[in-house]
């Protein structure tokens, strides 16, 4: 009894999610940077391959938050449907990156000194562009550009697809086939997961839900690949042989509800690591009521010339750098 009530009691709360024309989330890992380097080391890197200590640091504490704004509910939305999005990468220094998505227009910000140092490729400076990348120096300042999120997928798609040839299908689900992917999902859920629940202060509950690893996921492939056939073109399912190595323990995710409304998701991922060094390893969801994405103010305008006139003034740049620091020997 308790299995069905706490069960049925987390698909209520994620209908109710579904029903909301906006939501916000938040996603970071609940690890230190030393944790995140020993599991690097034990994956044994290629020499100069190693995880950079900045970049330890940075994933140790950095934090994702997406906001989606929608004219209908969420679970009813398709594409041209959502009317916003927000996206902003920070750590506990700052924002990294962010970009939103308002009427026509994308609009970009970043931290790309920050960024540079963390993944260890630095940027050239913005004074060392050429004049008629404008746009491109307000990124490297770390200043909001923007530019028409339309003409750009335009520019995507014509710069990957071959002369004379129709440009290819966007990826996507049809309403029926997520409805059969949901319904897969919910049965693996039903058979393999156990649940368990436990009240709190102030409308608080907790549900945890626990199930061995590599018999859900396998499990929860084996239900959708009947159904590859609608499934995006490239999409490719991994086989049972490939899953036969993942680790079997036991998972376990413990969602809030407040009020009976789904608020945070916490996955101990610790034993999945499968080292005894590793003490504290897991990923936390937050969820709240969305906020509207505004447009900010003050935007430069970006155009293709000053992307490919930037791109090229850089790529120039790298070509000197590399000609210049070579051994009399090689030349």
């Amino acid at each position: 009894m308790e299995q069905l009530s706490a069960g049925k009691k987390l698909d209520q709360a994620f209908e109710k999610l579904g029903k909301e024309k906006s939501i916000s989330f938040e996603l970071d890992l609940d690890v230190d940077a030393e944790t995140l380097k020993q599991l690097d080391a034990e994956s044994e890197p290629e020499p100069g391959d190693e995880l950079p200590d900045e970049a330890a640091e940075l994933m140790s504490g950095a934090k994702i938050s997406v906001t989606v704004e929608s004219k209908k509910p969420i679970d009813e939305s398709e594409e041209k449907d959502f009317v916003g999005m927000a996206m902003k990468l920070s750590s506990p220094d700052g924002d990294l990156v962010e970009y939103r998505v308002v009427g026509d227009h994308t609009y970009i910000r970043s931290d790309v000194e920050a960024l540079g140092k963390a993944m260890d490729t630095p940027m050239p400076p913005a004074d060392e562009l050429p004049p008629e990348a404008g746009g491109l120096k307000k990124v490297l300042e770390g200043e909001w550009v923007r530019f028409n999120t339309k003409e750009m997928e335009k520019i995507g798609e014509e710069m990957g697809q071959e002369p004379g040839s129709e440009p290819a299908p966007e990826p996507s689900l049809d309403a029926k086939t997520q409805k059969k992917l949901l319904d897969a999902l919910r049965e693996v859920i039903a058979r393999e997961v156990d649940f368990k629940t436990a009240g709190g202060e102030d409308g608080t509950e907790h549900i945890t839900a626990t199930a061995p690893f590599r018999t859900l996921i396998t499990e929860l492939i084996g239900e959708i690949r009947p159904l590859t056939a609608d499934l995006p073109p490239g999409m490719v399912l991994p086989s049972d042989e490939d899953l036969k190595d993942a680790p079997d323990t036991k998972v376990t995710a413990d969602f809030t509800l407040r009020n009976g409304e789904l608020t945070e998701v916490y996955v101990d991922l610790a034993k999945l690591a499968e080292s005894a060094k590793v003490r504290k390893l897991g990923l936390v969801l937050k969820m709240s009521a969305g906020t509207k994405p505004t447009a900010p103010a003050g935007a430069t305008e970006l155009n293709l010339d000053e992307i490919m006139g930037g791109f090229a003034g850089v790529m120039m740049q790298d070509a000197e750098f590399g000609e210049s620091g070579l051994p009399e020997e090689g030349l």
